[in-house]
């Protein structure tokens, strides 16, 4: 693998056509970060609503909470790397994730919550290798990832555990595993008035599909990093990188750590309040052959009403 200096970027000049095929993920970029530079007067109707939002916004960061929401995560990447000499190759891709905290038992601060949140990947323009500097661009769905999480009332504390479960949904070989999956995942972390910090790690063994037998079974961690600081307004600034690591990749193949910075307001879009995240993220570790070095990413995140609003199993 690949370690890069932060102050030397692998991100080189976009081509023409690169730029041609992910032009309408740059203006979806572009007119959300307007929506979010520019959505302060949407929140400052009232001193109340202003807090209110703010809280949204904290909860939003916690992912143990109870709120119910849309995630919706626009990507923009730039990836590079032995078969690619020449300017980054970039790709375009939607993260549609459900926040669904089920409560199971009690109320308040005694809750205990089932949590799914399943992963849905649309990607519009993903870069597929065919051989040194020659690439494809495809389009399609990803496999799907469920976690589904335990929660306890644990105070400050952000505490979950249970299964998550891979769903071979991928319109392409080069989108998935072609295979079934479960494995273990865990959210571990701790909130004060002023700031939310946490770990998600997820990892997931193959357990039976069409894969063949030249391919090895599926063995992969995702994790996510997080740390979120509230600002006045319903601002916050912070970092929350995806590291991934496949066991079944070659050696110098299997890491993929960013960094990165995101700034995010919780504003109201007519009646809804909607977070608003947008961040930039850079990979100080990155596959020697060809894999991602560089993303930006824009979250809309707009909260629903819960359809569950008392707990299954009594306690209340």
């Amino acid at each position: 693998m690949k370690k890069r200096s932060i102050m030397h970027s692998g991100v080189r000049t976009l081509g023409q056509t690169g730029a041609t095929r992910v032009r309408h993920v740059w203006l979806m970029e572009l007119a959300a970060a307007l929506i979010l530079f520019g959505g302060t007067a949407y929140s400052q109707d009232s001193g109340s609503e202003n807090g209110s939002l703010a809280q949204i916004g904290q909860k939003l960061s916690d992912p143990t909470s109870d709120v119910w929401a849309l995630f919706t995560e626009f990507d923009l990447s730039f990836s590079g790397g032995d078969l690619k000499t020449g300017s980054s190759e970039v790709g375009g891709r939607m993260l549609f994730q459900p926040i669904l905290p089920f409560p199971l038992y009690g109320q308040g601060p005694n809750e205990w919550k089932l949590i799914t949140r399943p992963s849905i990947p649309v990607l519009f323009s993903q870069p597929v290798p065919k051989g040194v500097d020659d690439f494809t661009h495809l389009g399609g769905l990803g496999d799907i990832q469920l976690p589904m999480l335990v929660s306890p009332p644990t105070g400050n504390w952000l505490l979950g555990l249970g299964p998550t479960w891979l769903l071979p949904t991928a319109t392409h070989n080069e989108f998935g595993r072609q295979q079934w999956g479960v494995g273990p995942t865990l959210v571990a972390g701790y909130k004060t008035k002023d700031w939310t910090a946490f770990v998600f790690p997820q990892y997931t063994w193959g357990i039976g599909g069409w894969n063949g037998k030249d391919k090895s079974d599926a063995s992969y961690l995702s994790m996510i990093y997080t740390f979120a600081y509230n600002l006045p307004d319903a601002w916050q600034i912070g970092f929350n990188p995806t590291i991934n690591y496949d066991a079944t990749a070659t050696s110098g193949n299997r890491w993929n750590v960013p960094i990165g910075l995101f700034v995010a307001k919780t504003i109201k879009i007519g009646k809804v309040p909607t977070k608003l995240l947008l961040s930039i993220e850079y990979s100080v570790v990155s596959q020697d052959k060809f894999g991602q070095r560089a993303q930006i990413k824009l979250d809309i995140i707009p909260v629903l009403h819960s359809l569950v609003k008392h707990p299954l199993f009594g306690g209340s």
